[in-house]
């Protein structure tokens, strides 16, 4: 369980490295129609409930059963801080993940559709689209 989840007991910016890039494969699969739900909807709120009914809990679990040693403090005090940093921060770090990854994706959705088309129909869809 705890090596899924690590990032989340770990530095701020670990954390988000991960999350970020789960983030955009959720993302991906949405707008690929692999998934049904946009993560844009509900990341931040879902956040605060995975470190509230699971991340925090499970550190506390592993800092009682002490499988991690002295670490096991440093797990929950990460995860807690989190939870808080992401409480504070998360609104704004999902509205710039989903501005990155909006890029991204329509970029590379732009780039097979001009790839396929011929280049006076690539150069129609350009214009219409500026």
């Amino acid at each position: 369980q705890a090596s899924d989840i690590a990032h989340t007991m770990q530095h701020w910016h670990i954390y988000q490295k991960w999350n970020g890039r789960f983030f955009e494969e959720c993302y991906k699969a949405y707008i690929e129609g692999r998934a049904e739900k946009d993560p844009t909807e509900g990341w931040y709120k879902g956040e605060l409930g995975f470190y509230d009914f699971y991340i925090i809990p499970l550190a506390k679990k592993l800092k009682e059963c002490g499988v991690f040693g002295v670490s096991s403090d440093e797990y929950l005090n990460y995860a807690l801080q989190n939870r808080s940093e992401w409480e504070k921060r998360g609104q704004q770090v999902v509205a710039d993940l989903s501005y990155k990854v909006n890029r991204k994706f329509n970029k590379s959705k732009r780039r097979s559709v001009l790839g396929s088309a011929s280049t006076s129909e690539a150069e129609t869809e350009e214009t219409q689209e500026e």
